[in-house]
């Protein structure tokens, strides 16, 4: 939990359009909320996510993991630039690189991501897939703290959708990158009032409130 007197320093990494970096700015400054994004950080020079954050104004920083041998090598350059922003967290928002251990015990604590399922269901990558393979009622998206597991952690909020009879993984993968933009913006939101607070025993509580999943009917 932060100093709530103090602005909730963000840096988020993404790997493309960053539509939930987008979506987690807007709410930033349309809510008046006491945070800043400190920089916008991606491994891919491209992405379109960076050129979004330049006419908003935030700093930009590129670490391209083609000019790195190992994993660790170029999230030890990530965390160098990461780290002079001195951020209070650090948001995954479509970074599309698995973090090696050591990484991830840096910021022990300050990792969030985003990932479109209800995990602990479906880790990994072809998520919709893997819930209509599993025929599942239901699907959504999470947001968790960051373990070097991955896709593991302690669960901040969910979104939840109806899996309809006609479903295919396009069609379910759009109804839950729409809820993906509320739920993780309400994390956010969390975070940055100091709300937050991660439990020894793994779990996440927030003040103020008793349930943390979002439902979405069809």
């Amino acid at each position: 939990m932060t100093d709530s007197t103090l602005p909730c320093r963000l840096v988020v990494l993404i790997s493309g359009r960053g539509s939930n970096l987008q979506a987690i700015g807007e709410l930033i400054k349309t809510a008046g909320l006491n945070g800043r994004i400190e920089a916008v950080i991606s491994n891919k020079g491209d992405a379109p996510g960076l050129e979004w954050a330049q006419r908003q104004g935030l700093p930009t920083e590129t670490v391209s993991h083609r000019e790195f041998a190992t994993r660790e090598a170029f999230d030890q350059a990530l965390a160098r630039v990461i780290d002079r922003y001195q951020p209070d967290y650090v948001l995954l928002a479509g970074f599309m690189r698995i973090l090696s251990t050591d990484f991830v015990q840096h910021y022990a604590g300050k990792l969030i991501n985003i990932h479109p399922s209800l995990l602990p269901s479906f880790p990994g990558l072809n998520t919709h897939q893997q819930a209509l393979d599993a025929g599942v009622q239901f699907h959504g998206c999470s947001v968790h703290f960051v373990t070097p597991v991955l896709d593991d952690g302690p669960i901040l909020a969910q979104s939840i959708v109806p899996v309809l009879h006609d479903d295919d993984a396009q069609t379910l993968a759009e109804r839950v990158l729409a809820t993906e933009h509320h739920v993780y913006t309400e994390a956010v939101r969390w975070l940055i009032e100091g709300r937050v607070c991660l439990q020894a025993d793994g779990r996440v509580e927030v003040a103020g409130l008793a349930h943390r999943g979002f439902y979405f009917p069809a």
